[in-house]
């Protein structure tokens, strides 16, 4: 309950240039300078990067914490299937006790290979390998289903040592934040920032900052906040619950049936609260709700277990909270992305040389 605590403030402190953040300002000069050392290090061939024999997707945010990874990746699966190309998922499982390469099955135990994976592969359907080392993932993905033709990579804008084909950069309605990097804002990374916003020391604008990486695909799952403009060529996409809740056997209940029973509401991700409000705009009574870390494990939630709750979560947290409470209910979501989106995407791939099911203009691996 802590964590959840730094983690509310601090967020909320990223979201402005206060007093926190200013006294925090200088630790984040040190860790500009940092990712930029290691980042020249990468382009100046320094530090080795993988190039694996498929193309590679990777989603990823500049902002730290979750800004709508996971709902996207399964966008972008299902478009490539309906294309025609064979995917496959390559992650380094945040979060999980292991740090082994592992396929991850619908049975997997979440501790085993993290949370989000587990859900990808249950909801996608795909080959799903984790590994600490991406590259590491991928190549044992490919060997172990060939007939894979193109990598999405969830997470890991900032694991340099995988070279990537095409990246999409994920944002949610927080944006930028203050446009401070970390620990003074939410930033990983410089970016570009919005002409309406006044620059300040340590923003992407000031000449002693690394400069902003050139984005080729961004995304927006919310819209922005009023003082976020989106980046140069960014695509907005609408983000809703199901109709639906899920049982742990798989059965479904109508969100509408559950209105006017108490519920107890949780969830352990980034932006709790969104999801606590997208829950009452479906017409849900929340007599309690629990903001929890992100990726908590439930292990030692005591509170939760005693089943006097009726309890409703994301399907995130639910893989991890149905063995403990199978009577939980979760809540998918739903990302709608614009057909322009998935048509700058298609004509990326394939000025590249990349085709469904065509290997033959594609580079070979890295020895």
């Amino acid at each position: 309950m802590l964590r959840a605590f730094i983690e509310r403030r601090l967020r909320a402190a990223w979201q402005r240039r206060g007093v926190l953040a200013r006294l925090l300002w200088p630790l984040s000069r040190l860790y500009g300078a940092l990712a930029a050392h290691r980042r020249r290090r990468y382009l100046s061939g320094a530090l080795p990067v993988a190039r694996l024999p498929a193309p590679v997707i990777v989603v990823g945010n500049v902002i730290v914490g979750g800004a709508g990874k996971t709902p996207t990746t399964l966008a972008l699966v299902a478009h490539l299937q309906a294309r025609g190309w064979r995917p496959g998922i390559v992650s380094r499982g945040h979060g999980r006790a292991s740090d082994d390469c592992r396929a991850v099955q619908p049975d997997s135990d979440p501790r085993e290979v993290g949370d989000e994976p587990l859900l990808l592969r249950r909801r996608a359907g795909v080959p799903v390998f984790v590994a600490r080392q991406r590259a590491q993932a991928g190549r044992a993905l490919l060997a172990a289903h060939p007939d894979t033709d193109v990598l999405v990579c969830d997470d890991g804008l900032q694991h340099l040592a995988l070279a990537r084909d095409l990246e999409v950069v994920v944002f949610d309605a927080r944006g930028c934040g203050n446009h401070w990097l970390l620990p003074a804002g939410p930033l990983r990374e410089p970016w570009p920032r919005s002409p309406a916003r006044e620059p300040g020391p340590g923003s992407p604008v000031d000449p002693r900052e690394p400069g902003p990486r050139p984005a080729e695909l961004v995304l927006w799952t919310e819209p922005p906040a009023p003082d976020q403009a989106p980046a140069p060529a960014a695509f907005g996409a609408t983000r809703a619950l199901a109709e639906h809740a899920l049982r742990a056997d798989g059965g479904r209940q109508p969100l509408a049936d559950l209105r006017g029973q108490p519920l107890t509401a949780l969830a352990g991700i980034a932006r709790p609260e969104a999801f606590f409000a997208m829950l009452r705009a479906a017409g849900l009574t929340l007599t309690d709700t629990l903001a929890l870390p992100d990726h908590y494990d439930f292990d030692s939630c005591s509170r939760l277990l005693d089943g006097r709750q009726n309890l409703i979560c994301t399907e995130k947290d639910a893989v991890k909270l149905w063995r403990h409470r199978p009577d939980a209910l979760a809540v998918p979501l739903r990302l709608q992305v614009p057909a322009a989106f998935f048509a700058a995407l298609d004509e990326r791939l394939a000025a590249r040389g990349y085709h469904p099911a065509s290997r033959a203009d594609r580079p070979t691996a890295a020895p």
